[in-house]
């Protein structure tokens, strides 16, 4: 399925008023992730600015300990500093990194503003070296500005 196809798909999930903030995140991981090859693990974290912490949110892909990531660590702590999209082609050349698992191949991290205030991000990781595009960070922008509506 083409980003341009998931878009209406994504709308809807958010707009669906009878499914918690928590299960429409969970059904458009499920969304991302059985629509998109390539797209292995998909969730999102959350920040907490007073302790400078990410938080697990819903995801689907193999289970992680990363619960909880300190800001600057790994690509997604520093997104949640940086304010930035951040695209890893090939973790195994990142210094800092976190492995959740050895399939990992690459990672997207795409953060999520709400009243322009970062409050967390959708992380996707793929079992495939450098498959995302320009395209992916603006299809996942878009993800990210329709989830946004519901905080």
């Amino acid at each position: 399925m083409t980003f341009q196809e998931l878009q209406p798909k994504v709308t809807e999930i958010t707009q669906n008023t009878t499914q918690s903030r928590d299960e429409k995140l969970l059904s458009i991981c499920q969304l991302l992730s059985n629509s998109i090859s390539y797209y292995n693990w998909v969730g999102f974290y959350f920040a907490n600015h007073e302790t400078k912490t990410l938080h697990l949110g819903p995801y689907v892909g193999a289970e992680t300990d990363h619960t909880v990531i300190p800001f600057g660590k790994g690509i997604c702590g520093q997104v949640a500093e940086s304010n930035a999209n951040f695209v890893v082609p090939d973790v195994s050349a990142q210094d800092n990194y976190i492995a959740c698992s050895f399939t990992v191949k690459s990672e997207i991290v795409v953060p999520l503003f709400v009243n322009g205030q970062n409050i967390g991000q959708i992380d996707i990781d793929s079992h495939v070296i450098d498959p995302f595009t320009e395209k992916d960070e603006r299809f996942l922008e878009f993800v990210n500005q329709e989830i946004a509506t519901l905080f």
